[in-house]
């Protein structure tokens, strides 16, 4: 599969502020009456006001729209949800944008609505221009989240797993943007909404009135705005037969109660719990070892490492949506300094051939230059500020975190509760929780939902032992840092990586290895580190070739065969096999049975080396599972991270039986 180009809006400024499409001939919004016209159009039309003032604690709304454009209706969504809503309820905007807005565009676009400034310096403090694929957000402590599916709308919403109660139609006018107002559109529209979702339109085309009619909503002609003397609007009446879906990656049941242990508190756990606690979630994390991030997340320095393909393999748009959503999080939660995060850049060097070629896919395909750059080796000396012998891609939004910091910033929320010197041994289904239980048999906690965020550890559970799990070790070089090596302004990666300094030293690494798993620094491994600098900097290489380390550090990193994490529900696998048994003969079939879920057991693991990327994300996408909101990512990229993908590929190929599964354990 391609990367797809992202097209930015081509935009035209009359009268200096007012945005207008050359490419659709058509503006945005009226200068004078936009606000105006979004409130009566889509908001009143869909009776948002009363209906979220009946919500009830806990609850969750989701607006879907077509054409974010300038987000003027995302943003007055959301002061009326602020105005209407209770405090414990939540909203999710979902928006559809082929061409997105640049930043300094939407800056523009947005300063005409002074009433709505303190949520678009939200919206702006977060915006960059975006890339290809889903871009996940969120605002207002974790109540309000924004997912931008960026691409074509039949591209997009096919991938699209929300349960929508309400529907913004917008784009622009059917005269103008004939490709987006067809039937498809509305059938997918009517297949994602919950029973008795709204519908609202500025426009009144007999095409589109037919159109959702014959797709099942009733609609209705009322008073238009302004000049404008009709509009639409509706409710879903006949919901469509849905298409078949594989009941493994069906989402599970919502759980009624808003609680969750959390078993691990490394950057997937802490992402997780952190997640939850900001949708009111009381989260309880258990760790084994005395301090938080104290095993692979524990690292002084951790590197915000995006290394993607031309090609947009499923691990390559994760890593592109997660990485984005990961800068997020930094900026909404961090201070750059003090030794906590730098966004100092990021210089991926080709060193080779293969990898030269490489890039300069990626560097063809349409990027924003805020997100990757193709720089040759003076340039890249030039950002480095020490000698660079490759040309190579810098990302200039990347840079370096500190892991510990970020984690225990994560737990920082009154709904956390941290126990740490807490090792699970085993865990037991009483027939309504989990029960966790030490070497002793003794309870140390319960609770109905339970997320095991534990890396390679996660499989030591009767209930995980079927996952594919790999521990591989990495140890980190200490080097002192001095006024020559202190030149180096940002993070250097190719087959290692070297930071700039922090606290007086530098952090070079990392090896890998299969062939041992204790946490013993190996000044073998000190002296492979080293010898990683000569293709990332010759200079920086003779610099330290005389010098001895001052340290190292050893972790080790959990992967899953295909490099992908498992995040989901988990399966109980000898009843997964004995269900679908059919599959092994013929992987046409299409059982309809559910899944059987070991309820309420979750899984978030396998980040490998790029946790600081990708658990932030994951920890939305638990989120989502637990709580029947829109999922963050494309229905395809959720699949391909689930935990039952490798029983459903076993069992497929043929090569699994209920004896296999429940004893292959977890690979060593």
């Amino acid at each position: 599969m391609s990367a797809p180009t992202v097209e930015s809006a081509d935009l035209v400024w009359m009268e200096g502020d007012q945005p207008f499409s050359s490419r659709f001939d058509d503006v945005y919004f009226s200068r004078d009456s936009g606000l105006e016209e979004t409130r009566h159009v889509f908001l009143t039309h869909n009776r948002l006001a009363e209906r979220w003032r009946a919500m009830a604690a806990g609850d969750h709304f989701c607006i879907a729209e077509t054409g974010f454009g300038t987000g003027l209706n995302f943003l007055a969504a959301w002061q009326l949800w602020q105005a209407s809503a209770p405090d414990d309820t939540y909203l999710h905007f979902v928006s559809t944008e082929k061409y997105p807005l640049a930043r300094t565009d939407l800056q523009r676009a947005l300063a005409i609505w002074s009433e709505l400034t303190s949520l678009s310096t939200e919206l702006l403090d977060q915006y960059q221009d975006l890339t290809p694929g889903w871009q996940h957000f969120s605002f207002a402590g974790g109540r309000v989240t924004l997912t931008l599916l960026i691409g074509d709308l039949f591209d997009t919403l096919p991938e699209l797993d929300a349960p929508v109660d309400a529907w913004f139609l917008d784009g622009f006018a059917p005269a103008r943007n004939p490709d987006m107002w067809q039937p498809a559109l509305y059938q997918r529209m009517a297949e994602l909404s919950r029973p008795g979702a709204t519908v609202a339109t500025f426009t009144s085309v007999g095409d589109v009135r037919r159109g959702l009619i014959a797709a099942g909503f009733e609609m209705r002609k009322v008073k238009g705005f302004g000049r404008k003397r009709e509009m639409l609007c509706g409710q879903l009446q006949q919901p469509p037969a849905q298409p078949w879906r594989a009941p493994w990656y069906a989402r599970p049941e919502r759980s009624g109660k808003r609680s969750a242990i959390i078993i691990g508190a490394g950057l997937a756990g802490c992402s997780t719990a952190h997640a939850l606690a900001r949708r009111g979630w009381q989260v309880q994390v258990i760790e084994r070892l005395p301090d938080v991030a104290g095993a692979a997340s524990g690292n002084p320095q951790g590197i915000l490492y995006c290394k993607l393909s031309p090609h947009h393999p499923p691990l390559s748009r994760f890593i592109q949506s997660a990485y984005q959503y990961s800068l997020r999080l930094l900026q909404r939660e961090l201070k750059q300094g003090e030794g906590r995060w730098h966004a100092c850049g990021v210089l991926q060097l080709g060193t080779d051939d293969k990898e030269q070629r490489r890039q300069q896919g990626l560097a063809s395909q349409g990027y924003p230059a805020s997100f990757l750059q193709a720089v040759d080796a003076r340039q890249a000396s030039a950002l480095a500020g020490v000698e660079i012998s490759s040309p190579g891609l810098f990302f200039p939004a990347g840079g370096w975190v500190s892991p510990p910091t970020l984690c225990r910033q994560l737990l920082e929320h009154p709904n956390i509760e941290v126990r740490t010197t807490t090792a699970v041994a085993d865990l037991r289904h009483d027939g309504s929780q989990w029960q966790l239980l030490n070497e002793q048999g003794d309870c140390l906690a319960a609770s109905g939902t339970v997320i095991i965020c534990g890396a390679h550890e996660t499989a030591r559970f009767s209930q995980t032992r079927h996952l594919s799990l790999k521990p591989i070790r990495g140890q980190i070089t200490h080097l002192p840092a001095d006024a020559h090596s202190s030149r180096l302004k940002t993070v250097l990666c190719a087959d290692g990586y070297v930071s700039p300094a922090r606290q007086g030293e530098h952090h070079l690494g990392a090896s890998f290895r299969f062939d041992r798993l204790d946490l013993t620094p190996s000044k073998e491994e000190n002296r492979h580190n080293l010898q990683l600098l000569q293709s990332l900097s010759p200079e920086l290489h003779r610099h330290f070739s005389a010098t001895a380390p001052q340290g190292a550090r050893v972790g080790l990193r959990c992967t899953a065969p295909d490099y992908l994490p498992l995040l989901g529900p988990v399966l109980d696998p000898d009843a997964f096999l004995d269900q679908y048994a059919v599959l092994g003969k013929d992987a046409s079939q299409q059982p309809t049975a559910p899944a059987p879920l070991q309820p309420g057991l979750y899984v978030n693991t396998a980040h490998g080396s790029r946790g600081l990327i990708s658990a932030p994300l994951s920890g939305e996408l638990l989120a989502a599972w637990l709580g029947d909101e829109p999922l963050p990512l494309p229905r395809d990229l959720s699949e391909a991270v689930h935990p039952s993908r490798f029983l459903l590929r076993q069992l497929v190929r043929g090569n699994a039986s209920s004896s296999k599964i429940s004893t292959q354990g977890q690979r060593r």
